[in-house]
């Protein structure tokens, strides 16, 4: 008799659990079961339609800085699977990746459905079975064998099952996973942007810094990247990150915080005024409106000048003190309140899951329940964006396709 996989979740990590202990395994039979009619939606949407599928980052040690929660974990399984294995991986399968200049790396085709495609025909090559509409209800183990129990009263017998079925938003949602003995971390939301309503910034949506360093006050976490104001707030990749790094404790603040913004992180306010003297001088007669030294978009820069008070018709030698003081300040300090979040498109991650503590890092395998496997999103783990949590259901799954397969003989 054959024994029998089944992968809970028809993402990016069970997909490549399934393809990769189908190949691995010629006498395993393999079953996706996904709840929804879709599969690998989230390899779909990301990178806004390209799938950022890795990163180029190929220090492990580096890599696994790149994770808010799981860093040491994934300094585990990067060992077994890493972003020079992938990379591989799609090359021989035909598909091309390229990075670009942020480190962020797509398919050559900048389609995302190259990347699906891709899965498709491997399941189809190795006979993997895909089961849609499929919700589990519950799943039991016993006598070395496991019982799914799937919407519509049906029932599947499973020798190895591989749970990878993304991120829940709400701790309820994990109920069936809690039957199986394991614990969940309590799961927040990460990747977000940030709101302000009612704040005036918020006139010059559309308006991108290429480098700012933000402060999120009474905590250590700061931040420097580009940064990119919308219509409802702030977003961009030093927003994203630092909703990352702070998604726990932005959660436990219900959202509301303040922040200290320096629009020219190569200045603070004591060198910034040590510049604005040289400039009343070089520059005197000029109005200061017009006169932006230090490449800010011109919006930006108008904008914190009326916010200083400062008159359209003044030149840098009519500057007074006060005004300068506050000029420099909202240059280098700029503080202004958060209230609530958006999620970022379609790449929200999900912070929490499975107790990375009962998870085998070199298996992937349940350290309570003898061939149950995890991978992906459901652990755990979460990473900044840029391909840092592809490469971490990649990885993942492949780990489990591999220990399965060597089970199994």
């Amino acid at each position: 008799m054959s024994k029998h996989l089944v992968v809970i979740g028809g993402g990016a990590a069970g997909f490549f659990c399934a393809v990769n202990a189908a190949r691995m395994d010629p006498a395993l039979k393999v079953t996706i079961i996904e709840k929804n009619d879709k599969l690998l939606s989230k390899v779909r949407v990301s990178g806004g339609g390209r799938c950022n599928v890795t990163h180029a980052c190929f220090d492990i040690v580096e890599m696994s800085k790149q994770y808010p929660r799981g860093q040491n974990f994934v300094k585990k399984t990067f060992h077994q699977f890493f972003t020079t294995d992938t990379i591989q991986w799609f090359e021989e399968r035909g598909v091309k990746l390229k990075r670009e200049a942020d480190g962020r790396m797509f398919p050559v085709t900048d389609s995302s459905q190259t990347i699906i495609d891709c899965f498709i025909r491997e399941a189809n090559k190795y006979g993997v079975e895909v089961m849609m509409r499929s919700e589990v209800r519950s799943l039991k183990y016993e006598k070395e064998k496991f019982e799914i129990e799937l919407s519509g009263s049906r029932h599947l017998i499973a020798d190895f099952v591989c749970i990878a079925c993304g991120g829940y938003p709400k701790s309820e949602m994990f109920e069936w996973l809690k039957q199986t003995g394991h614990t969940i971390e309590n799961p927040s939301p990460s990747l977000f942007t940030f709101n302000m309503p009612g704040h005036p910034i918020r006139e010059l949506m559309g308006v991108s810094v290429e480098i700012a360093k933000v402060k999120i006050q009474r905590t250590k976490l700061e931040e420097e990247g580009p940064l990119l104001i919308t219509h409802w707030g702030m977003s961009g990749p030093v927003i994203l990150r630092l909703s990352a790094w702070g998604a726990r404790a932005l959660g436990e603040r219900s959202y509301e915080f303040g922040v200290i913004i320096n629009w020219l992180p190569d200045f603070n306010e004591q060198s910034l005024k040590e510049r604005f003297l040289q400039l009343r001088n070089e520059n005197a007669s000029q109005k200061i409106i017009t006169k932006n030294q230090f490449g800010l978009p011109s919006r930006l820069w108008e904008f914190l000048t009326k916010q200083s008070g400062i008159k359209n018709e003044w030149r840098w030698a009519d500057l007074p003190s006060t005004g300068q003081n506050k000029f420099i300040k909202n240059l280098c300090s700029y503080e202004c309140d958060i209230k609530g979040k958006t999620t970022f498109k379609e790449e929200f991650v999900t912070a929490g899951g499975i107790k990375l503590n009962e998870i085998n890092a070199n298996t992937m395998m349940s350290k309570k329940v003898p061939g149950l496997f995890f991978a992906g999103e459901v652990l755990d783990v979460d990473g900044i964006t840029g391909g840092f949590n592809f490469q971490h259901a990649w990885t993942s799954g492949w780990i489990a396709a591999k220990a399965i397969s060597s089970m199994n003989h």
